[in-house]
This record gives C-alpha cells, structure tokens and sequence, in this order.
C-alpha cells in the first residue's frame, strides 16, 4: 500500500513537527485519599507493565472490595475521565472480568502520553474506588516505557477501537529538506488560499482529511475531532483513531471474515507543498468457529491492508492479554498459530487456564460461557517497500452453553435420610434458599433446622451443593403406598444467583424413597361373664386409623360408653356381650354364644390394617319353668337369622306374642296349659313343650306384586319344661333344623341317612320325635324306613349291613339279638326279618329307600323279661350300583324277595352310617 499518493509542490519546504499535547484538557477534580505512585507495582492489587507499542494496567479484585472503580488519564495537572467515548477517542481500552478484575491498555500514543521523540512514553493514570457512602481513595499510576522499534506503519485492533499511525514525512520528502527554496511563506500562504478556498491548516498542519466510506467524504480536522475521531501528529508520525461504530466505517466482508474499515487521506499543507498520506485500518470482527472443545480463529491472510499474495510475513506471534507467549507455552497449553491456505488459523481450547468461564441464566435454564482474550501480532512488508505492524486484541466469548444440572439421588433408607446432591455449577453461582413443601428457607435457615446443606469443590473447580433432609421432617411428604409401604417425597426448589449481577435462576427437583416401615397395629383381648375386652398395640401408626366395632365405627360417645382408655402405644376398652355391636351366633339353655369383631382401618384409602374376632359363652337364662305352671323364654336373633323381626315371633298360638321385643330380643311369659303348649308323660316325667316361630305375615303387610323381597327366614325355637315329682327342671332348649334339613346321625358317609318308624306296613305315616316312646305289643309287626336323604345321584344305592336290638339306647350295649346280619336277615330267628320293596312310583330313587318288618320282641333270662322296651340300630351302607362284589352285590339264601344281600365288607371304600330307633315300649296285654 502507498501511503504517499502525491506532492504537489511549487517549491518544497521542509516541515518539522515536534511533539504534541492534546489540547483542551478538563482541569483536575479534587479528590480524598490520594496514594502517592512510586513503588506502584509492589502495591498490592496493581500492576503495571509495558507490552510492545502498549501499556497494561491491571487491577485486582482485592483492590475495590467489591466498590465501583473509575479511571482518569493525566497530563501534568490535567485530569481527564476516561468515560467510554473519551476511551475510544483517545486509545485507552477498560475491561472488567465479571468478579472485578480489571485490564486497562494504553496505545503507547495515546491523547495523554508524554512523548519524548517518538522512543521514551511517560503515562500517568489515576484509579478512584468509590466507596459505598460517597467516600473515594485514589490511586496514582505512573509508567514510563521505552519502545523505539516503530515500523513505518502501525496498527492497533483494541476492543473498542482501531489505531493507525504511519511515519508522517516519509524518506523521499525527507531527502529533499536540503532543497530549501525562496523564504515567501506568508505570501504564499495567500496564494494558496486564494487558489484553494478549502486551504485551512490547523495547528496540525492538517488541511483536511478526506474518508472513503466507500464514498468520499471530505472533513476538516476540527470536524473529525468534533465527530469523536482521534487525530494527532507527533515527531515523526500521524495518528488516528476510530471507535468501532463511526459513521465512517463499514463492514468488508473477506473471505467469509467480517472486517471493521476505516480509510481516509489526510493532507498536509506547508506554504508550496501539500502532503497525502493514504491511511487504512481493518480490524476483524468475526471469523469464529466453535465447537463444544475448541475455538478456531481465522484471519484472512489476504486483506484491506495486504495488497497482494507476494506480501512477506516476518513475523507472526500469539499472545493473550496483550502479552506474546512462546511457543512452549503455547504447546504446553494446547494453542496452535499456523497459515492454511489464504488465511491465518488460531486455535484455542475451550476451557483453557488463560481464559475462565461464567454462568447464564436463560429462561431459568443454566447456561455457562468461555471467555478468553487472544492477541495476534503481525509484521510484515508489502512488495518489498515499507513494513506494517500489526496487532489485534480479540477478546472472544464462546455461545451460551446449556449445562444442566445433574441431580443425584444418595438417598439412605436405613439411615432415613434424603441425601442429594445438586451440580456442577461454576463458582459464580450461589445457593440463595430452598422452596420446600411447606415453605421457603434461606440456607443458613435449613441448617439451624437441622437440615445440612454443604458446597462441595469438585475437582475440575466447579461446585455442587448437598442437601440431607431426615425422612421425620414435616417438610418431608409422606403417603402410605399400600398396608406396609410409606413413600417419602422430598419436593424442592433450588433458588440460585449468579453473582456478581445477581442474576436469580432456579432448579425444580423431587426426590421418593419407599419404605416397608410401617408396624401394622395387633389386637387381641378375652372375655370375663359380662364383657370383652379388647387392647389394641398402635404399631408405628401413632393411632392414625379409625375402630371398627362390628359394622360401625368406634365414635366418641361409644369410646365413653365403653371406657376407652389410650396411651402412646396402646388402646384398650371392655364391650358389654349385650351391646349392639356384638353378634350373636347360637343359644345355649343355659348361655349365649357371642362374638364381637373388630377391624381397624386407614380411613384415606381403606385399607384393613388389622382385624380381630373373638367368640365367648356368656351365661343367660333363656328357659324358666315356675313351680305355679308358668313359663318364661327369650328368643334370641342370632346372626345365621339377620333378617328376623323379634317383634313378630310368636308361640304356636299365634295370639300369644312377645311380652317385650326389640330389634334383638322377644321375651315371652306363659301359663303351661296355654298358647298351645303341649303336654306328654314317660317314665314318670311330665313335659311341657311349645315352640317359638315366625307368624304369618298379614295380607296388608305383604309387598306389592312384582316387587322383589328377601324371603322369610325360618325360626323355630323349641321350649321344653319337664317336671318330676316336687322337681321342675329345664332339660332341653334348642333351635330346631328346617323341616328340608333334618338332623342326621352322624356316620362314615357325608350323605345324610335317617332311620323312621312307620305306624303301618304303608309306610305313609311314621311316628316323630315327640311321639316316642312308642308303645307295641309282643309279635306286633315294627315297619322301620331307612332312607338317604337329599341326594340326587342315581348311581348310589342304600344297603342295609346290619342291624341288630338291644335294651338300651348305647348301640353297643348288651344284650343285643341280630336283625340283619351281613345285609341277610338272620336266619337264626325264629321271626325272621322281612324286607319290603319299595314301590318306583313312590319316590324318585327307590334304591335310596329300605323297607323291613320285625316283630316286637323282649328280651328274657330265665324265662323273665329284662326290661320292657328295645332300641333298635343299624348300619348302612352306601353302594355304588356298578359294585359287582362284597356287601353291596351278596345274594341271602331263602330270601323270599330275592333281595340283594351282602356279607360284611371291611373296605375303608364304602360309606357307613350309624343309625338307632328311639325307645320302644312292650305294652303288655
């Protein structure tokens, strides 16, 4: 590039500039606390060193405490504050890391520089700390540094703003200065200005300058400054400075490579000679690509300021904070400066220990950031004429960087204890509070609760914080998964600040543990004769279950009416056996079996936690029989009876009805001879009987057709009173068996099988119960039934096995005379037992039915009768019809009727029923 474009010239006058000062400079302000500057770099916090064609400042954090800092530049007495256009303006760059650390770079041509000669700079700076009550202490910062190594052409690429500087009289001029001409300056002078009206010179010598934007755009020097560009000549060389967003600038896109340009001329006008001087700075402002590893900086090799390929690079350096590094340092630090191709590539690790990282918070997400601040020093000679120096300050900020946080889940169930840890974050960002279930706690609020919140430094220099909640907490949610599970949930909220700007973000996080922890609750109790007692053990439940009595709840008038007395572990209490929450289950003559359940339950979900039954007899007197004739029973509503009315009970007189009823009792009282009661004499004894059972319902008590209705339950209770000579006894109360289910004698089989006396050979009538003891005469024919009952199954026949008398109601007693014998009569008696057929059309299965015919016998010793009655057993046996052997198929000898007999079968196969007659009496003619 040409920077001299032409010398108009008449005749040549050789210029000498001497060094400048700015002008106008604001006076200084009065201020406190003034350090004095000598030994400003052993001060603690400062440091100030010289960096090629500039001057670093540093300022530690330590130094401000966190107050606000200011800085002025000074020129003698003058005092200037460097606000950020007076920065640009001037060549001074201020940049603060977000914890306060502070760089400040000065162009070694700077407004406020001493220069002496272009080689030896003195630069005198102040730094105010403004404290928090208007208070300020000031800092005097004196540097001089010595650089001398100028290339005809500089030029700085600061953050803030770009600087050229070029040699103002270049060689050829200067070669000419002994060619002095005629001594007419001031007419001259005139004439110039007559001829070029714009021909007004400053105390520069600047006639104007001229910008290409790319447009020509002509301004005089008073007007560029006025705009807020820095133009200054020194000895040996002129000075401009731009900030980055004049409107004399513009974007040149090279190579992909954004670059901030700035181009003007400016000319000189000395009486007969006019100077141009081409003057260009391009500072890039991209050419970035990142990776989540690397930052690779290109720099177009070929630029604005590089006329063509055959430019020769001398020299090349990288450098970070405006200091070069070498290339050990470089390798030792994963950087690499190389040439690829037509641009120049610098690359950077993300991460590295020269740069540092800050937090973001973006949406309330995390985000993290790597800054670093490179250098990139060039020299090199264009077409083998004039070199140019070349210095770019780049500071670079990699892409917002999503970082979630990871959340671990520590957490110790045997310990109970949530334990979780939160991270990583950087060391920018603070734990502030925690949002809980039940409210919001600062940390130092959680850990005089005795929660226990800790940061902890990773390895890597970032941080995590750890909280430990105790399950007991009541910020701790707790809710029963099932009978023995609790699941503790620990709802958080982290509420973050990145500091310093403050900047709040927040982290929503829960956490469950499920626990088999719960102690289920025991019951248990006894009886004494009036109550139960009960005493339930709460588990680990500390009582958070509701009672069950029954099918009610245990409400607060019954805990008082059943003495409900409770501690921490264990309740107890003593229900009467007449209480409405007891059930009761059979009657007893004397006694009534009762039974109280007890259920203890979780009302939120309904679960059974525990159940608890237990049956006692109580003594109650259900029968009473008064030597004056009268009688008195209760009928009882057991639980198999739970839909019966008591009310509605009556004796077999319909008429007679309960003397007292309510919904669980019906108490009757009677004269013997009423109400229908019966009246039967045997050996002496004289019974009363009548029978309690469910009158008729009346017609208008009946439902309506077509409405459905649970049927009548059947009740039928027995009351039997025997009186003996001057004794009255109760002998039997009992609740008899529907008339479908008759009570059967207990046997082998698990079919019900009854033995029946028929009143003739018909066997149309047969005597009951109540009928015995029947009364015969001797030889009289006894016609016996024994009959399966209730089974449908054609495949089963009934088989008499044997069957035999005696005089007593034992089966086992003797003397005893064999009837049937191995299914046969026994052909050894002289009245020999007849079997009778049993007509099909009578019944469904005739073979479930047996007929026999016997004549009433005694039995006698020595010609004298035992006793006058007999008892009559047998045992039957079940068949299958298909049975081809053993008792079931055996055929009796001389059996008129060709029955099928059998002989005695031991097989454990076959079913066996034991049945006896009641007693029969020998009436004597």
């Amino acid at each position: 590039m040409t920077w001299l474009l032409g010398i108009c010239t008449s005749w040549l006058l050789i210029v000498v500039v001497s060094a400048q000062k700015q002008l106008n400079v604001m006076p200084a302000r009065q201020m406190l606390n003034v350090v004095p500057s000598r030994n400003i770099n052993q001060r603690s916090g400062l440091q100030a060193e010289c960096v090629g064609n500039m001057k670093k400042l540093t300022v530690d954090k330590s130094l401000a405490f966190g107050n606000q800092l200011e800085f002025d530049a000074v020129n003698g007495t003058q005092i200037e504050p460097l606000t950020p256009y007076m920065a640009a303006k001037c060549g001074f760059s201020i940049d603060s890391d977000p914890w306060g650390n502070t760089k400040v770079f000065a162009s070694l041509l700077n407004c406020f520089a001493g220069n002496e000669d272009d080689a030896v700079f003195d630069i005198n700076m102040r730094i105010r700390v403004l404290g928090v009550k208007g208070g300020q202490d000031v800092f005097e910062v004196q540097k001089t540094c010595n650089y001398n190594q100028w290339a005809p052409r500089e030029i700085i690429c600061d953050r803030n703003y770009m600087e050229v500087s070029v040699n103002r009289l270049p060689a050829e001029i200067t070669a000419l200065r002994t060619q002095s001409k005629l001594g007419r300056g001031e007419a001259f002078d005139d004439q110039w200005a007559d001829t070029v009206p714009e021909a007004i010179t400053s105390s520069y010598n600047i006639w104007r300058m001229v910008f290409f934007t790319p447009k020509q755009k002509a301004m005089a020097l008073e007007d560029a400054l006025r705009t807020g560009y820095g133009v200054m000549t020194t000895k040996s060389r002129l000075v401009l400075r731009s900030a980055y967003d004049m409107p004399e600038t513009y974007v040149e896109n090279v190579n992909g490579i954004p670059m901030k340009v700035i181009r003007l001329t400016t000319y000189f006008k000395r009486q007969w000679s006019v100077t141009m001087l081409d003057t260009i700075a391009a500072c890039p402002t991209g050419g970035l690509v990142f990776t989540d590893e690397l930052i690779t900086w290109n720099f177009p090799r070929i630029n604005p300021l590089i006329a063509s390929a055959e430019t020769n690079i001398l020299e090349m350096f990288m450098g970070i904070d405006g200091k070069r590094i070498d290339s050990a340092q470089m390798a030792a630090r994963g950087y690499s400066l190389t040439i690829v191709n037509a641009q120049i590539v610098m690359k950077l690790p993300v991460g590295g220990p020269d740069g540092y990282y800050k937090s973001h918070a973006v949406n309330n997400q995390y985000h993290i950031i790597y800054a670093i601040e490179p250098m990139l020093e060039l020299l090199w000679r264009d077409g083998g004429v004039d070199a140019t120096r070349y210095k770019v300050l780049f500071p670079i900020k990699t892409p917002l960087m999503p970082r979630p946080p990871r959340f671990v889940d520590n957490s110790d169930s045997q310990l109970k204890v949530f334990d979780v840890l939160l991270g990583a974050f950087l060391y920018d960002v603070e734990l502030v509070n925690i949002t809980f279930s039940a409210g919001v706690l600062t940390v130092a609020e959680a850990n005089a609760r005795g929660f226990i919140i800790q940061e902890q430094r990773l390895q890597n220099g970032s941080k995590a914080f750890r909280l430990q909640v105790p399950f007991s907490d009541p910020f701790v949610v707790k809710t029963r998964a099932d009978l023995v599970l609790t699941v503790y949930t620990l709802g958080i909220i982290y509420g973050f600040m990145i500091v310093p700007e403050n900047v709040p973000f927040s982290y929503s996080a829960s956490v469950e543990v499920t626990l088999q922890d719960i102690i289920l609750p025991t019951l248990n109790g006894g009886c004494d004769k009036e109550n139960f007692h009960i005493q339930i053990s709460f588990g680990n439940l500390r009582k958070n279950f509701n009672v069950m009595l029954g099918t009610q709840n245990l409400t607060p008038e019954r805990s008082n009416e059943y003495g409900v007395s409770e501690n921490a572990t264990h309740m107890s209490f003593a229900v009467p056996f007449l209480a409405s929450d007891v059930a009761f289950e059979l009657m007893y003559p004397t006694s009534l079996r009762a039974r109280l359940d007890v259920l203890v339950w979780e009302p939120v979900n309904g679960w059974s936690l525990g159940d608890f039954s237990i049956a006692c007899n109580f003594p109650l007197t259900m029968t009473e029989c008064f030597s004056n004739g009268s009688m008195s029973a209760l009928a009882v509503k057991v639980e198999s009876s739970n839909q019966l009315s008591p009310r509605q009970l009556t004796l077999r007189d319909p008429s007679c009805k309960p003397k007292f009823s309510n919904e669980r009792f019906a108490y009757f009282s009677f004269d013997a001879n009423s109400c229908g009661t019966t009246r039967t004499f045997y050996d002496g004894v004289l019974m009363y009987q009548n029978e309690i059972s469910l009158a008729d319902v009346p017609a208008y008590q009946q439902p309506l057709k077509g409405v459905p209705t649970t049927p009548d339950p059947e009740y039928r209770v027995t009351v039997s009173c025997f009186y003996r000579l001057n004794d009255t006894k109760t002998v039997a109360f009992f609740t008899k068996p529907r008339e479908n289910e008759p009570l059967p004698e207990t046997g082998y089989g698990v079919l019900n099988v009854v033995m029946r006396l028929a009143m003739d050979g018909s066997f149309s009538k047969f005597y009951g119960q109540e009928d015995y003891p029947v009364v015969q005469y001797l030889r009289q024919p006894l016609f016996f039934e024994v009959a399966l009952l209730q089974s449908t199954d054609p495949q089963i026949e009934l088989v008499l096995e044997n069957c035999w008398a005696t005089i007593k109601d034992d089966r086992n007693s003797t003397p005893r005379w064999d009837l049937i014998v191995d299914g046969c009569a026994n052909l050894d008696d002289g009245y020999e037992t007849v079997f009778h057929p049993v007509p099909s059309d009578w019944v469904q299965f005739p073979t479930h039915i047996k007929h026999f015919e016997i004549k009433m016998f005694a039995f006698i010793e020595q010609n004298v009768i035992l006793k006058d009655q007999i008892f009559v057993h047998c045992d039957a046996v079940l068949c299958d019809i298909n049975q081809t052997d053993g008792v079931c198929r055996k055929q009796c000898p001389s059996n008129p009727l060709k029955t099928n007999k059998v002989r005695r079968d031991t097989s454990d196969q076959l079913e066996r029923t034991q049945l006896s007659s009641g007693r029969i009496l020998l009436l004597s003619s």
